[in-house]
């Protein structure tokens, strides 16, 4: 997931349900940075739009 090791396991007192819990729901680093380039392509481009 990119994530660094033992970024959930090493978590003291988190059972390992808790764990699989919070890795199904969190979000991939390089998916939130694809996301955030593509919201910021869309924003410049909307942006130099208005400009002009």
């Amino acid at each position: 997931m990119g994530l660094p090791a033992g970024h959930v396991t090493d978590v003291p007192g988190l059972s390992r349900s808790a764990q699989l819990k919070a890795l199904g729901n969190g979000v991939v680093p390089q998916q939130a940075t694809a996301a955030l380039q593509a919201l910021l392509a869309r924003t410049e481009h909307t942006t130099t739009a208005l400009a002009a």
